[in-house]
């Protein structure tokens, strides 16, 4: 590592007003280096292989690189999120390793429960307000996997079995770091079973599988995610155009709340071509203000960037039976698979008590 370029890609003033320099060369990985990542299944693997089973937490994925005074937080798109959480910088920068790369998850912990809403917070432009923030609500990172030893040996092209040997020696000799924890992790599909089921409200939303024999497979997705998914009857109290025709886009969902409001909780855009035309004419058909009594829709989805913040209110007169992940502040963190019609259900009958348990 000698002949360092001093090319700085991250600045942030750290607690206590010095400044964070991350340049590309003072690392024993780049920056660069994009987390392996997870295809989607229905059940989580078993059989002869042999499997290391790890809850998916419910946070911002993140690589942690350190080397002596500079550390550096990577999000899944490669973008930095050091500015957004100083507090994690300044923990990992106080351990006394010198050196590691670390994969895991950004949380923060709020009643004993992970908030997704409270990191979505932090991605603010103002930094007296990341700040404020992050005294008041601390987020810390879950690892579940190292990359680099502080002994700056690469386990990239090594199996898990040897990663996570490795990642609890480096949790043995840390004691309690403060900003930082280790995964759990089980080798008992039955225990990992457990965890699914519980999934989806609370600190995880699925389990990942990941094959012990595996290597760090930089940028694939040579991991298995499961969630569970849940399905609920909810009312159609909106819709939206598509961006470039006059047809329904997506529908805004709604459910009703303990004092009979109708608050919207998420979207469904899984709506088929051959549908659209008559689902067009049948909604414009309902349109009426104010179409949700409670909680109503803000602008553009946050998981859309083609779709329009305008939306038409229509009679709670349509109910959808939809699929689901997970839950986030009594709304759906994800856009939900449109699996039926319902003209048997009384819009009324939609509440939000389907979303416990």
């Amino acid at each position: 590592m000698s002949n360092r370029t001093q090319t700085k890609t991250d600045a942030q003033t750290l607690p206590g007003g010095s400044m964070e320099t991350t340049p590309f060369d003072e690392f024993g990985l780049p920056l660069a280096t994009e987390p392996m990542e997870a295809r989607s299944a229905e059940a989580l693997p078993g059989g002869e292989d042999l499997w290391q089973y790890e809850p998916k937490w419910d946070g911002f994925r993140c690589l942690a690189f350190k080397e002596r005074d500079h550390v550096a937080l990577r999000a899944k798109s490669g973008k930095p999120l050091g500015r957004y959480f100083p507090e994690v910088v300044a923990a990992l920068a106080a351990l006394p390793a010198e050196r590691f790369v670390l994969d895991g998850e950004l949380v923060i912990d709020l009643d004993g429960e992970f908030s997704f809403e409270a990191l979505q917070m932090r991605l603010h432009p103002a930094e007296s307000r990341i700040r404020k923030l992050a005294a008041a609500t601390p987020a810390r990172l879950i690892a579940f996997d190292m990359l680099l030893t502080p002994d700056g040996e690469s386990l990239v092209g090594a199996p898990l079995s040897e990663r996570r040997r490795r990642l609890e020696a480096f949790f043995g000799g840390m004691g309690e770091p403060t900003g930082l924890g280790l995964s759990e992790r089980t080798l008992d599909r039955g225990e990992a079973e457990a965890w699914l089921a519980h999934a989806g409200q609370g600190a995880i939303d699925g389990v990942v599988a990941k094959s012990l024999t595996g290597t760090y497979a930089v940028g694939e997705r040579a991991m298995v995610k499961v969630k569970r998914l849940r399905t609920a009857d909810c009312v159609v109290g909106g819709f939206r155009y598509e961006s470039d025709r006059r047809e329904v886009g997506s529908l805004l969902l709604g459910l009703y709340d303990e004092n009979g409001l109708l608050d919207h909780v998420g979207f469904t855009a899984t709506i088929s071509d051959d549908e659209r035309p008559a689902l067009t004419r049948q909604l414009e058909a309902l349109r009426e203000p104010p179409g949700f009594t409670g909680n109503a829709p803000g602008g553009p989805s946050r998981w859309s960037t083609d779709r329009t913040g305008q939306w038409e209110p229509v009679r709670p007169k349509l109910v959808v039976e939809v699929r689901f992940d997970q839950v986030t502040g009594n709304r759906f963190r994800h856009g939900t698979k449109l699996l039926r019609w319902r003209p048997d259900k009384a819009p009324r009958q939609c509440t939000f008590e389907q979303l416990s348990g």
